[in-house]
């Protein structure tokens, strides 16, 4: 939490997950979006995140999208031809008490975002006010970059999963840095899927990319927070941001 803040986010805390040994931070933007830090206070080899950590270290580790109700988009998805598990019960108690009720859909491939719809009213779980409020200027985020090993295959697993007008809204393109890439837009926010492409490079998002499937495989790789009007662009610490690749946009 001390880092985030040190590079000008406000970080309120989470609090603790019932029946398992992780809590949270959470830094919220204006656009409704967050960050989530999570730690944990002692091995679980039943939580997937906590054993990601133990075999590769901090990083950003996976990403979610809110929908109206889950259960339907996972029935909707599976009608498509596309599995998700749940849905998933799950909650937490915030520092002042308050209960927290959430469900989620659970991805079985990693190039594609988990679904997490709150059952509460979502202010109690994702704050509002001044905390989304950023010293640095920081008021969402702009784009997530996903390394995948198929375009292909990652673009029909998205479509199956958006199905109906957000299919249509997806677009190819061939980018630099040796990357083949494809945009899946999820309201304010673009995904970006990422597969490596001709040679490899040293620097900059095709490096990102080529290290996340080398290391953790297929998922997030990267993310463009977008800037409120007349912000300066930020250059990141890296050991701030403890292994997180991010850079920010206008």
């Amino acid at each position: 939490m001390a880092d985030y803040r040190a590079l000008g986010f406000t970080v309120v805390a989470g609090g603790s997950h019932p029946g398992r040994t992780s809590h949270n931070a959470l830094v919220v933007f204006a656009d409704g979006s967050y960050l989530e830090l999570i730690a944990w206070e002692s091995p679980n080899p039943a939580e997937r995140w906590c054993v990601e950590f133990g075999r590769h270290g901090e990083g950003l580790m996976d990403f979610a999208l809110l929908p109206d109700d889950v259960a339907g988009v996972i029935a909707s998805a599976g009608a498509r031809g596309l599995h998700l598990n749940g849905p998933i019960d799950g909650g937490r108690k915030r520092p002042d008490g308050a209960e927290l009720k959430w469900q989620t859909g659970r991805q079985v491939t990693f190039d594609l975002p988990f679904l997490c719809g709150d059952v509460t009213p979502r202010a109690l779980r994702v704050p509002e006010g001044e905390v989304r409020v950023h010293p640095n200027g920081v008021t969402g985020i702009a784009t997530v970059t996903v390394a995948v090993r198929d375009l292909d295959e990652s673009l029909g697993r998205y479509r199956a999963l958006v199905g109906g007008e957000g299919a249509a809204e997806v677009a190819c393109t061939v980018a630099a840095a040796g990357l083949r890439t494809a945009i899946v837009r999820a309201g304010t926010t673009d995904i970006v899927l990422a597969m490596p492409e001709g040679d490899a490079v040293e620097s900059g998002l095709g490096k990102c990319v080529r290290e996340r499937l080398a290391l953790r495989g297929e998922g997030p790789a990267a993310m463009t927070l977008r800037l409120s009007p007349g912000a300066s662009s930020i250059a990141f610490e890296p050991g701030r941001t403890h292994r997180v690749p991010m850079d920010t946009r206008a």
